[in-house]
């Protein structure tokens, strides 16, 4: 919001940034899901020790792993603002954006891995707090720094992506504290412990992670080639459509936190040896994420063009983003069953299937249906977002099916045992 107060420019500059740099972070899926899910099961299986080692070792991969793509990230920014097809009104700004926020890849590799290890140990309320801690810091430092407020420098869009870097190395030392000097947390670990790669323990990660980061990686692809799509739509349209993808992360919050719950409330009941459990919190979770998710569609469908108007005073921006929104309200009970219950299936270790949905729904739904809409129905951004719902329902069928048949609780057996 604070963004586009610089004008439609500024939102698609940013806007150019997101998908390729959440390409960057896909690569971390693999350590922190596997991280969540082993921790959870020993936790459930009464081993705190064992959740330690793993939690270290992931650590240690993360940083190796965050310090390799802050320089990936920040010496191939020109060329991946190009491929995006960014506009000359937009270059400069995206690139500048993109070096910054890379350059803090690692603090938040760090801050993704412990918080991805608490949640596995039931500890959700910790990251909670370190993360609305880092958000409204972050929401001071962009009014300071964007438009040069209290003795500040006016960085413009410069200033939102050093706001967001210095955020989250604070989160990153918020995460340390926790895990090394506060004496409540779930885990604890020590300095004086051994550091060095047990590529048993990572093997074990990442066995049940790199499906997990695949499915990323598919999935920022196809968004890469979706977002490609509607910016040869031109800045308007795609700071319109930029808007709703912002709305649309909103929406993701719920559902994610479900998906998060069932994690790791599954993960520790198979951990415990309890599968009846398991399939009881993955159901109720699910209900519980389909019924928020129709209330937020309630909410875009009444009020859609008001909550657009509170990014931009841009009216042809606010016409466009109201009426994505209102398609995007639609797809809601698809996201939230295909989140929820994605969640509960890597809580068991089942993360292929998830991979499957999203290679599916990402490029043969979402993918191929935006690029027919938009060039050859000429439906432009309606067409689009169409498409996007489409794909929602799509891969919250084949999770769902994926869970009706049971075969994701026997997972976690064929994977201890290899």
């Amino acid at each position: 919001m604070m963004v586009g107060k610089l004008g439609p420019a500024a939102i698609a500059s940013i806007g150019l940034t997101n998908q390729p740099f959440m390409l960057l972070l896909a690569i971390f899926a693999a350590v922190n899901v596997g991280t969540t899910t082993i921790v959870a099961w020993k936790i459930g299986a009464g081993s705190p020790k064992e959740a330690r080692d793993v939690t270290r070792q992931s650590i240690v991969t993360n940083v190796a792993l965050g310090a390799l793509m802050s320089v990936v990230g920040i010496i191939s920014a020109p060329w991946i603002i190009k491929f995006m097809g960014a506009k000359p009104d937009t270059v400069k700004n995206a690139t500048q954006y993109f070096q910054i926020v890379s350059a803090g890849l690692l603090f938040q590799a760090v801050a993704m891995c412990i918080t991805a290890a608490l949640r596995g140990a039931g500890e959700t309320k910790i990251p909670m707090v370190y993360n609305v801690g880092s958000n409204l810091l972050n929401i001071f430092g962009n009014y300071v720094l964007i438009y040069g407020k209290w003795g500040f420098p006016q960085m413009g869009v410069a200033g939102a992506a050093t706001s967001t870097t210095i955020a989250r190395a604070l989160t990153c030392f918020a995460g340390l504290y926790v895990l090394y000097i506060w004496r409540k947390a779930k885990i604890r670990l020590s300095l004086k412990d051994k550091y060095r790669f047990n590529w048993e323990l990572i093997k074990q990660v990442f066995s049940i992670g790199i499906p997990s980061a695949l499915e990323q990686l598919i999935i920022q692809g196809g968004l890469i080639f979706f977002a490609k799509i509607v910016s040869g739509l031109g800045t308007v349209v795609f700071a319109a459509h930029q808007i709703g993808l912002n709305i649309s992360g909103l929406t993701f919050a719920p559902s994610m936190a479900f998906g998060v719950a069932a994690t790791t409330l599954v993960g520790q009941s198979l951990g415990a040896g309890n599968e009846k459990r398991a399939e009881h919190y993955a159901n109720m979770i699910h209900h519980l994420a389909v019924g928020v998710g129709c209330s937020m569609g309630l909410v875009f469908i009444l009020c859609s063009h008001k909550i657009a108007r509170l990014y931009t005073s841009d009216l042809t921006v606010i016409a466009m983003a109201g009426t994505v929104l209102k398609i995007l309200a639609l797809g809601q009970p698809g996201q939230a069953t295909q989140l929820s219950l994605a969640g509960a299936l890597r809580g068991a270790g089942d993360t292929v299937y998830p991979l499957y949905a999203s290679l599916f729904g990402i490029w043969f739904i979402r993918g191929v249906l935006a690029y027919v809409f938009v060039n050859f129905f000429h439906w432009g951004l309606v067409g689009a977002w169409i498409a996007l719902t489409t794909d929602q329902y799509v891969r919250s069928i084949i999770v769902y099916l994926r869970f009706r048949s049971g075969k994701w609780k026997q997972v976690r057996t064929s994977t201890l045992s290899t």
